[in-house]
């Protein structure tokens, strides 16, 4: 039975709900998660969309900086933060506030409700008249789990499920998580499990008392997951509190800090911070590797003929006053279906004869036509080369990778992507329309590396390289095929390839920012170049 304090909170809260409706408690309890009307509810990994904005900045959840050591591989893990407690105890609270005090731009949460196995018909049927035990340690996934936590903290992407409360079962579609600088992991048997135990570099336990804790499961279950308020009592007093009593509140000791009153206690969020910080300063940061440029260019490297058709190309896209924009289209549309065209060159092919209409045989050979074949664009530039691939190639599917610059940082940053799925048995041409440090290319090799598709079938199609990305590319990814029509010796303090051919993007597309600003009426007066 329920302590009497506990009974009168349950009164209390029962009362309220019924005569004032959930919109009007809502605004009783400032910060209440109620809704109305009832939603679908399931579990989250706080990573959908990818973005947690805090009161000052916009944090990303779905990608991090490639640094990688000489073999192409992460140089180093990310710090996995463990939170603890009993059920609506604040482990979420506490974990976004320390997301947002952490001030780091890679962060993914991870919420232990999404490991939930997946029931039984007889347990589905216990689960719906509150007789299954989902606070027992047996009841969650943690050979998943591991397995998950054991990816996020080498950096790598996984697959994590999404656990629909209403119907007590897995949803078809999985979520697609990256690595990150930290990884916070948060659960009510987050430390149930010696092996994942192992893993976390910090544990913290959120200490919340247990009428609030009881509250705040009534509210939740009753609101989002569409529960009877008998329901959830019978289950707290048959399961919940006798679990924490029994599994949880013993874990305590294990943990490195414990934060009791959840996410209002602001003085140990802050020295979790500071501690975070301290941890993740002594890891030596790496750098990306670039070779001496005295080097030979690699092997992996083919750079298109230079036929006086192919330099008579680049004169024009490379020619800052004499070539107007839709000129630099127009060639450099012509460029790309040959850089394209000697890019499936290098697809394997099978010896085939066939029978020509004379009835005559003819020993030939039998390349990719499109099926097995994947074009990935790195935007925006990138997607020029779209086009000229789907003209050689009928039935490709393309996926679209958006990299930028972080100004403050220096560090290029994953904001969008979207790939086909089944990718990993494909052969991928990755496009850009230039290469110069070869960051953005590197962090593209990296996820496509994620998402399984095998080293030596990537292949880096870029009209323009510098020497430097040529380098750093093959470096890394020793086996990732680098196609190009040339390659420049240089690259100047804005990162351009020089002699270059200015920013791709803005001349093509017309936008300000490119170093040919000309204007309409300027493309008007210039006179047509031939080739």
């Amino acid at each position: 039975t329920l302590a009497p304090e506990s009974q009168a909170a349950v009164v209390l809260y029962a009362c309220l709900l019924k005569w004032i409706g959930e919109d009007s408690l809502d605004r009783l309890l400032p910060g209440s998660p109620i809704t109305a009307p009832r939603r679908k509810s399931t579990s989250q990994t706080k990573t959908e969309p990818p973005l947690l904005r805090t009161g000052t900045r916009t944090i990303y959840t779905a990608g991090r900086p490639p640094w990688y050591d000489e073999h192409g591989a992460q140089s180093k893990e990310a710090f996995v933060i463990g939170l603890c407690g009993g059920s609506a105890s604040g482990k979420t609270t506490v974990a976004n506030k320390i997301i947002e005090a952490l001030d780091v731009p890679w962060v993914v949460l991870l919420s232990m409700d999404s490991f939930y196995k997946v029931l039984t018909p007889e347990e589905q049927t216990l689960a719906t008249s509150n007789d299954y035990n989902f606070d027992h340690p047996g009841a969650f996934d943690f050979e998943l789990l591991v397995a998950t936590v054991k990816r996020l903290k080498q950096g790598k992407s996984v697959k994590i499920p999404v656990y629909d409360f209403n119907t007590h079962g897995r949803q078809k579609d999985w979520k697609t998580v990256y690595g990150a600088s930290v990884v916070i992991f948060e659960g009510i048997m987050s430390f149930a499990d010696k092996e994942l135990l192992e893993l976390l570099d910090m544990k913290i336990f959120v200490d919340t008392d247990s009428d609030i804790r009881l509250v705040r499961r009534l509210r939740r279950d009753i609101t989002e997951r569409g529960r009877d308020i008998e329901g959830v009592i019978k289950q707290y007093n048959k399961f919940v509190k006798p679990a924490f009593e029994q599994y949880i509140e013993p874990y305590i000791r294990l943990a490195d800090i414990v934060v009791p009153r959840g996410g209002g206690n602001m003085v140990a969020i802050d020295l979790i911070v500071q501690h975070v910080h301290k941890q993740m300063e002594e890891v030596s940061e790496a750098v990306l590797a670039s070779a001496q440029q005295t080097q030979p260019l690699p092997q992996t490297l083919s750079v298109l003929e230079g036929t006086p058709q192919v330099k008579g190309l680049h004169t024009i896209i490379r020619s800052d006053h004499e070539t107007s924009r839709d000129e630099f289209i127009f060639y450099s549309k012509r460029l790309m279906r040959l850089l394209i065209e000697h890019a499936l060159t290098f697809l394997p092919s099978q010896p085939c004869t066939v029978q020509t209409p004379q009835g005559q045989e003819y020993d030939g050979k039998r390349s990719f036509s499109g099926k097995g074949i994947t074009g990935v664009s790195i935007l925006r530039a990138g997607e020029t080369m779209e086009p000229a691939l789907r003209a050689v190639c009928k039935d490709v599917r393309i996926g679209k990778i958006l990299i930028q610059t972080n100004l403050d940082s220096g560090e290029p940053e994953l904001h969008y992507l979207r790939l086909p799925k089944d990718i990993s048995e494909d052969h991928v041409i990755l496009m850009d329309s230039t290469v110069s440090t070869g960051a953005a290319a590197m962090m593209a090799v990296r996820v496509l590396l994620d998402h399984e598709v095998q080293e030596e079938n990537i292949a880096l199609v870029s009209l323009l390289m510098a020497e430097l990305g040529v380098h750093s590319v093959a470096y890394a990814f020793p086996k990732v095929k680098i196609i190009t029509t040339a390659v420049d010796k240089s690259v100047d303090d804005f990162l351009q390839v020089i002699p270059g051919i200015g920013d791709f993007g803005d001349r093509y597309f017309g936008t300000d920012g490119g170093s040919s600003g000309w204007s309409d009426n300027e493309e008007q007066e210039r006179p047509k170049q031939q080739t």
